[in-house]
């Protein structure tokens, strides 16, 4: 695969913008193609057989555009058909799940209490459960579905401080979140709701998401396949939507931009 060629990043919406930021900042000379599939969005709550279908049009779309790369930005997407995907294209295809085992490694082999927030669908998958039952045994593993999190930024309004928080509660108070040692944002949608999530959480409780992780073992994928792009300048970042509304674009820049912040 040629060095300078894109890496394609997509996601069910526009969650995917928080891990290409992190792909940015950890591979600033790479070029970057977003797909965010809002047309369809939310991914979390309709059937794997639909979710795979549009992951298929949307990887075929990469591969017309030469990249040496996919990451498949979206928990769910990933626990559906990241398997096929990699078996079907030829470049290596970078999926995520929840953060549970960082989540739940970083107490120094102490038992952890976690509770693991994502899509209703990434929560019923055997990927999540297989994931789910390496580490239940010695810790306490608590779940929550989120979906209007999701629908909160596909709407634009991350900028609502009410519904944002009325939401927020609605899905964690009926937990006492001072006996939590760790807060999973299983959902790439669900970075955008950190520092509001924090303003609830006690500041014991650790936010810990994927993001970082999935943008350095794309490094050490490519490093291997001796396929970074060496520069010499900064990177593109191309951001295309199956809703090619302008308003779709601008709320997608918005959101990229945020992440730098």
């Amino acid at each position: 695969m040629a060095s300078d060629a894109p890496i394609g990043i997509f996601d069910s919406g526009l969650g995917g913008l928080s891990v290409t930021a992190a792909i940015q900042k950890l591979l600033p000379q790479e070029n970057l193609l977003y797909f965010g599939d809002s047309a369809y969005a939310p991914y979390g709550t309709k059937e794997p057989a639909r979710i795979a279908q549009r992951c298929q049009v949307i990887g075929d779309r990469f591969m017309d555009q030469g990249v040496k790369a996919m990451v498949i930005a979206c928990n769910t997407a990933t626990s559906v058909c990241v398997d096929q995907m990699r078996q079907h294209y030829p470049v290596p295809v970078i999926g995520m799940e929840p953060a549970l085992k960082l989540a739940c490694t970083r107490g120094g082999g102490r038992p952890q209490r976690v509770l693991v927030t994502a899509t209703p669908l990434t929560l019923k998958e055997a990927k999540f459960s297989r994931l789910m039952a390496r580490f239940s045994g010695r810790h306490t593993i608590l779940t929550q579905p989120c979906p209007d999190l999701v629908t909160i930024v596909e709407s634009d309004r991350l900028n609502d401080q009410a519904l944002v928080d009325a939401t927020l509660h609605r899905y964690l108070d009926p937990y006492d979140l001072q006996t939590l040692d760790a807060l999973v944002l299983g959902c790439t949608h669900f970075v955008f709701f950190r520092r509001s999530i924090a303003r609830i959480c006690p500041p014991g409780l650790a936010l810990i998401d994927g993001n970082h992780g999935t943008a350095r073992h794309l490094k050490d994928l490519l490093s291997q396949a001796d396929a970074l792009n060496p520069g010499p300048g900064p990177g593109r970042v191309e951001i295309a939507n199956s809703d090619s509304s302008p308003a779709m674009l601008d709320l997608s820049k918005r959101l990229l931009a945020s992440c730098r912040s």
